[in-house]
C-alpha cells in the first residue's frame, strides 16, 4: 500500500473515531468518495491495525443501524421549512 494512503486511511479513521462522523460526513471532509472511505476502512484499515478497524468498524454499525432515523429528521426538517 502506498504511503499517501496508508496516511489517508489513519487520518479517516482518528476522524471517525473523534467524532462519530458516517462516512458520507468523513469523505465529504477529506474530499473523497464514499467508497473511497469505505474501502478504507474496511479492507485497508484491518491490514495496519486491526485494533482501530474493530472501533471503527463498531461506530460504522451503529451509524447504520440509525440511518432510517437520521433520513426521516431531515425530511421533516425539508418539509417544516416550506
Amino acid at each position: 500500500m502506498q504511503e499517501y494512503i496508508q496516511k489517508r486511511v489513519l487520518d479517516i479513521c482518528a476522524y471517525i473515531l473523534e467524532t462519530q462522523a458516517t462516512v458520507r460526513q468523513a469523505a465529504q471532509v477529506f474530499q473523497v468518495s464514499k467508497s473511497t472511505v469505505h474501502k478504507d476502512m474496511t479492507e485497508r484499515l484491518p491490514a495496519l491495525n486491526k485494533q482501530l478497524a474493530r472501533e471503527v468498524r463498531n461506530i460504522l454499525e451503529h451509524n447504520k443501524a440509525e440511518r432510517h432515523l437520521r433520513g426521516g429528521e431531515a425530511t421533516r426538517k425539508k418539509y417544516k421549512e416550506t
